[in-house]
């Protein structure tokens, strides 16, 4: 009876319960610029270079990129510079490789806050803080309309 699986498109199993991911990216001023979503099973690794490739403007080569521990992946570190980005992605406390972080430019991850701004912009908005829509694209256009709400505020 049921033609598609239960709770909707991208919605994953966590700790707990049920859940989905939302990668955005952001300019150096905190204003979403693309966004990737996912099931909450799905690897932060493999939501940022597809959030990157939303981005409607072109992106100058050797632009930094800005990520969190969760994002710290030797082969999204190659991916990501074979791409013209520069990660900045500090690595986790059990990491047994060496280190591949540069302190100079590790310095640019205090301006991490500014994401986590952005987060809390969007979730000012209740459908997108949690999600009552069935539909992934529903979900996605919701969160498009919050971008563009958020930057007319600005202007």
């Amino acid at each position: 009876l049921h033609p598609r699986k239960k709770r909707g498109d991208d919605v994953g199993k966590t700790k707990v319960g049920k859940g989905m991911k939302l990668e955005i990216v952001v300019d150096r001023s905190g204003l979403p610029l693309g966004m990737e979503i996912a099931a909450a099973n799905v690897s932060e690794n493999e939501l940022l270079l597809p959030a990157l490739d939303d981005v409607p403007i072109e992106v100058p080569p050797g632009t930094p990129v800005v990520a969190d521990k969760g994002h710290d992946s030797d082969p999204l570190r190659d991916d990501l510079e074979q791409a013209g980005y520069t990660p900045i992605i500090p690595h986790r406390k059990n990491r047994v490789k060496p280190s591949r972080n540069d302190g100079r430019r590790l310095r640019r991850y205090k301006h991490r806050w500014l994401v986590e701004r952005t987060n809390a912009w969007l979730h000012c908005y209740r459908g997108l803080a949690v999600r009552w829509s069935y539909y992934s694209f529903m979900y996605v256009g919701l969160a498009y309309v919050a971008f563009i709400h958020l930057a007319l505020k600005r202007f």
